[in-house]
Formats: C-alpha cells, structure tokens, sequence
C-alpha cells in the first residue's frame, strides 16, 4: 500500500474513505474547536438550566462539554452525514413513522462503517488512537458536524446541508492525528420561520430551542408515563413514533433531495403499512420481532400501543394548515 506522507494527503485520503462507506457530506474539524464551539456549549447549558431536556438527564453529562475528554490526545475529528430520505411516502390511513427509523438502527450501521475507516486509519497511522461516536455519545454532535463544515444547525435544531437538506443522521471519529480542518458551516436559514409555524405543541420556543416537554418526538419515544399529556395527545395528529413535521415544512428539504438507495437504510414494509388496529394488537412478541435490528426498539411495546390509543383523527398536514391559519390571522389583526 503506497504510504500517505503528509497532513493534506491524509486530510484528503480520510474523507474519500468516508465517501467509499457512504457518507457524504464529510469534513473535518480540529479540536479544540473555534469560539463557535464555545457558544455552543454555553447555550447547552442554558438550555439545560431551563428543564428543555424534560428527564433525557443524560444530555447534562459533563464531557459532552469537553470533546478533549472523550480521547486521551485527541487532535481532530471527521464528522460525517449518512443520507436516510427515501423517496417514499406512508400509505394513506396508516400511522407515522419518523424516517430516521425506516430502515436498520443507524447507531449500528454508522458504528460498523466508521470503525471500517478507523482500521484503515491505523494502517495509514500506527501510532494512531481513535474514538468512534454516533448521537447516543456525550458529544455535541450536531455543532462538531457545523464546525466541520457539513452544514448548519437550523431553528428546529437539525443540521442542514444546502444540497442535502436535514434527512440526515451524524457520526464522528475522534483522532489523534493532526488533519487540516474545513471552515466551519454559516446559517443560511435567515428569517425563515417555517419550522417554528408549523409545530403543532410550539414546541419550538424560539429559534434554535426546542422544549422537549412539548416535543412530539420526545413524548412518543422517551416518555416512559404510562399516560401522554392531554396537550401532547390532542396534537399528535397520526404520529405514533418520533415527528418530522418540523423537517417536512422546511425550504431546504423542499428542493431535491438525493433519494438514497443504501440497503440499511431501505424501509421496512410493515412500517409504511401500520394501522392504529395493528398496533393496538400486536403483542409483545410480535413488537420484538418487527423491532429486531431497529432504532424504534427504544419504544417499548407497550408504549406503542399507548401511543397509537392517544392518536385522532387528524393528520400532521391539517395540524400544520390549521397553525399557519392561526399564525396568519394574528399578523392581520
């Protein structure tokens, strides 16, 4: 194997790696990271301060303040996008599924890949120690992502990247090896407010924040209450796991959008076809055997049905038309 001899060409070698595992957009970000970074890390902790995280008590773990802590040594990271949009809709009458968890659990398909590129690190790099992390990792993942220059953090607090819009998971492996860093991502959302409008708890309190407490896709996957909130139920619309609705309305995923076709990420059948009368059925046992190799398996069985009992008949898309209505009147008055 010919031998990478300097920084460049292991900058440039690392990322078409990453590109040959399926990610795109890749970057790299050195650490300690800019000032953006710490500003980042000061709004955590104002959102921390004001209860957004509702009970996720790990988001307040202390290293996810401190890249540095995570790998003894640690010099700079590769940041990394895996495209999940397939170009494929839920049938009519069926319950909603956040994208992100059509397809195989992207923790484990992000994880295999990224180790795939650590082992050719080493090879490149002996002496080379390295760290993976996917989203489940006190990391913050998302501003490391915007300080490699994948894109920028929106007002609904996803990454978007301007030809790939949000449909995106993140991973990043943390390296000690010195690699030249790209120039950090610049908020392109300007004075949109398409994400904020279309929530249908306001979940979105103001730009950047989101207050978990009011979150869909918090009530759906983590509240472990054998009960949602009435203002959670009546607002639920058809979603039975997670919520997209503040992705859906965004400009940056109107436009379009690369149509993956990587097999892990394919929807699963059953997904786009359950109705509120099979979730209510199925057992436990069935649950598990739909669930296996899923990210959806951090919904319990038991929280699905309680999930499908709470849905209406409402559909997200009436929910968004009645709260631009709303919003509109209150500018004409």
């Amino acid at each position: 194997m010919q031998t990478i001899a300097t920084q460049a060409q292991l900058t440039q070698a690392l990322k078409k790696e990453a590109r040959k595992q399926g990610f795109e957009p890749v970057g790299i970000a050195r650490i300690p990271g800019s000032k953006r970074l710490q500003a980042r890390t000061q709004a955590l902790e104002a959102w921390l301060n004001a209860g957004y995280q509702a009970e996720m008590n790990w988001m307040a773990a202390p290293r996810r303040k401190n890249a540095i802590t995570l790998l003894e040594g640690v010099k700079s990271l590769l940041a990394v996008g895996l495209n999940y949009y397939v170009n494929q809709n839920q049938n009519p009458g069926t319950l909603s599924i956040a994208r992100y968890g059509w397809g195989n659990d992207y923790h484990k398909v992000v994880e295999k890949r990224l180790k795939a590129i650590g082992k050719w690190l080493e090879i490149q790099r002996p002496s080379c120690k390295w760290k993976i992390c996917v989203d489940a990792a006190p990391l913050l993942d998302k501003a490391w992502a915007e300080e490699a220059g994948l894109g920028w953090i929106g007002k609904h607090s996803n990454l978007i990247n301007p030809s790939r819009g949000s449909w995106m998971v993140l991973g990043h492996l943390l390296c000690t090896e010195v690699l030249i860093p790209d120039k950090p991502s610049k908020s392109q959302c300007g004075i949109c407010k398409a994400c904020i409008t279309a929530c249908p708890t306001n979940a979105i309190s103001e730009p950047y924040i989101v207050d978990s407490r009011k979150c869909i896709a918090y009530h759906t996957i983590e509240n472990r209450c054998q009960k949602l909130p009435e203002e959670i139920e009546s607002s639920l619309g058809s979603w039975v796991a997670g919520c997209d609705i503040c992705q859906e309305v965004c400009p940056w995923n109107k436009k379009p959008i690369v149509n993956t076709n990587d097999p892990d990420l394919k929807p699963r059948e059953w997904i786009l076809n359950l109705t509120k009368n099979e979730a209510l059925n199925w057992d436990d046992k069935k649950w598990r055997e739909q669930l296996k190799g899923s990210a959806l398996k951090r919904i319990k069985p038991w929280m699905w049905r309680r999930n499908a009992a709470a849905i209406k008949s409402e559909s997200p898309s009436k929910l968004i038309k009645q709260k631009k209505r709303l919003c509109q009147k209150k500018k004409q008055s």
